[in-house]
């Protein structure tokens, strides 16, 4: 917030105008002065919180002045209401706060006792007896503070409570009326906890806590500050034992503490420290930074980036067997809003790979997120901000754990395309063997039982090139709404690869591939192979004008590979399939050939070009002197 804007109100005598003057003199005002005074900006320095400007606006509480009054209050960040005696302190309970409310204004309100030097009462029986019953009425009422203009006496720290109802905001924390930290507040707190405890055993041990230190307040506690903090937390916890460190409980009462004893911008620097909002969300800069993806590109997670995912699943993997069960999978994700949605909606964690148990292991979790990365970019960029991914380096941001391809503009050029993460299409007649090739993809057993698919299934896991090159293969059966998909050019456009599955022993299931390319002549655009399925039963001459063999030849292709899910070499079909993706000029319909390549024959005319021309240059200098 750049400007805190601060209404002063009141009745008429209360001091409202001489509290403004003895701040900005620095002196009680003697002479008489204007009954309102001109706005007031006072500039960023030290001493105010955030560094803000701030503005004072002096008002009238004459019935005459009631419409300036009004449009003051609405343009206003925070009330400073002022009264100075028991008629005055009547007005705020009986006027002024039903006025506010009246208005609609959803602001702080600072209460002022002002002229304390003309009474005898204590600043406790004040407080009791005026204060707490008014604030206890209104809940808008932010704080409250005695003053004395002719004396000087807290002028200054009035208008810096102004200044910090705004900025520190106690009402998003604490429930005064419970005694208890607000909600939204409890939650923000346990999940820097959970950031902040590095090895996840519950505590926040020595280390830990000067690390948190260091990054809220910039300087380190020294040894007898971090005693005595545990020793108020021992103090205020039934049961507390700091000898491990600070655990979840003492990390939130030592919170509590800080907000009853009005220390509340303690806790406002560690929340704005970790990226939230005065709303107690995280900024929309924080968790959505900006990432562009350009076009025939695609997203894939940095070296930075497989590294954090795969600590963050060696350090939940708490009983060491490889696998995340429910637990260790429900701690991984507390500090977010749960499993991304795209991630409930695909079943996980049946797209990617698990143990025996069906828990997904290190190799599925990493595959998992590089197919989230693909598909969807700012899932991942939003998931590693609540998961607490911090750049290596301080001058990079969140976008430093993503990576962005070199777009593939030419896909029948020569060559491998740069990229680790790429999509394959499985298309084909129903009861093909599609949804089997998923499973066998995922190591799973085969089940003779057909389910048709209806929603497209996707299925990913890492494939070892030839060369010892690992990419992470994402298999995508399109199910029902495989004819909306064909049409949708921006769905084609970042698929790599298209693989024509049909079932060997299926008389009809080729003939729907032959019409299925007749009816999308844009899929002559995509690499492709031909697969046939189900090749452990007795092969049948399909029901087509050219059979598989021959279609592909007339393509000039390569015919169709033979595999069986129940076949051990079932794996050789996705290698085959990754190299097509990642070399897709291979897997083109060759019915014409490509232009030739005449770039060594442009540099040759062209280096010739060049000698020719020195040579001349040459000749004519030697005329010329002679």
């Amino acid at each position: 917030m750049a400007t805190v804007r601060v209404c002063v109100c009141g009745d008429e005598g209360t001091g409202k105008s001489s509290l403004i003057a003895s701040l900005v003199k620095d002196v009680f005002v003697s002479n008489k002065i204007q009954p309102v005074l001109p706005q007031i900006t006072i500039p960023p320095n030290i001493g105010t919180p955030e560094n803000v400007t701030t503005t004072i606006v002096d008002t009238s509480a004459r019935p005459q002045d009631r419409t300036t009054l009004r449009k003051e209050i609405r343009k206003s960040n925070v009330i400073l209401l002022v009264y100075s005696d028991h008629y005055s302190y009547e007005r705020v309970a009986l006027f002024w706060m039903p006025y506010f409310r009246s208005l609609g204004v959803n602001v702080p309100v600072v209460l002022c006792a002002n002229k304390s030097d003309l009474t005898d009462n204590t600043t406790s029986q004040v407080v009791e007896d005026e204060m707490l019953p008014v604030m206890n009425e209104f809940r808008e009422i932010d704080s409250c503070i005695r003053a004395s203009a002719r004396e000087h006496q807290n002028v200054n720290e009035t208008f810096f409570l102004c200044q910090k109802a705004v900025t520190h905001p106690i009402a998003p924390l604490f429930d005064y009326k419970e005694g208890n930290l607000k909600p939204l507040c409890v939650s923000a707190l346990k999940r820097i906890f959970y950031l902040c405890d590095k090895d996840q055993d519950g505590y926040l041990n020595d280390d830990e806590i000067q690390e948190f230190q260091a990054k809220c307040f910039d300087k380190p506690l020294t040894p007898e500050d971090l005693e005595n903090i545990k020793l108020s937390i021992t103090k205020s916890v039934h049961g507390a034992d700091t000898t491990k460190g600070v655990d979840m409980r003492g990390f939130l009462q030592l919170n509590k503490m800080y907000a009853e004893k009005g220390r509340h911008e303690t806790i406002w620097v560690i929340l704005r420290k970790y990226h939230y909002t005065d709303s107690l969300s995280l900024e929309d800069s924080f968790i959505r930074p900006k990432f562009d993806v350009p076009e025939y590109a695609s997203a894939e997670l940095s070296p930075a980036g497989y590294r954090f995912f795969m600590d963050l699943f060696l350090l939940f993997d708490q009983d060491n067997d490889g696998g995340l069960n429910d637990q260790e999978l429900a701690a991984l994700f507390a500090p977010t809003p749960g499993l991304p949605l795209s991630w409930v909606e695909s079943s996980f964690p049946s797209t990617t790979v698990r143990n025996e148990a069906g828990y997904i292991t290190l190799q599925g979790w990493l595959a998992q997120w590089s197919m989230t990365t693909f598909l969807e970019p700012k899932t991942t960029l939003e998931y590693l901000a609540y998961l607490g991914f911090e750049p290596s380096n301080a001058r990079e941001s969140l976008t430093s754990a993503l990576k962005v391809t070199k777009p593939r503009k030419r896909r029948r050029r020569p060559g491998r395309v740069e990229r680790n993460v790429v999509l394959c299409y499985i298309i084909g007649a129903a009861a093909a063997g599609k949804s089997s090739l998923l499973d066998a993809f995922l190591n799973r057993p085969f089940y003779g039982l057909y389910h048709p698919t209806i929603k497209p299934r996707r299925a990913v896991n890492s494939v070892e090139l030839h060369g010892g090159k690992q990419c992470y293969l994402i298999l995508e059966e399109l199910g029902e709404l495989e004819p909306a998909i064909l049409e949708n050019q921006a769905r084609l456009d970042s698929c790599d690869l298209i693989c024509y599955a049909y079932d060997s022993s299926d008389p009809d299931s080729f003939s729907h591939i032959v019409d299925l390319r007749k009816r999308y002549p844009q899929l002559d655009e995509l690499p492709s192979i031909y697969t046939a399925l189900k090749a452990d039963k007795d092969k049948t001459t399909q029901r087509s004008e050219l059979q598989p063999d021959q279609y592909t030849s007339s393509l000039m292709m390569s015919t169709p590979v033979h595999v069986s899910v129940t076949w051990n070499s079932i794996g050789e079909l996705f290698v085959a399939l990754a190299e097509a993706a990642t070399n897709p000029s291979t897997a083109f319909p060759k019915n014409e050939e490509p232009p030739p390549d005449r770039t060594s024959l442009y540099l040759a005319l062209g280096a010739t070009t060049c000698a020719a021309v020195a040579a001349f240059m040459i000749w004519r200098r030697s005329t010329n002197s002679a």
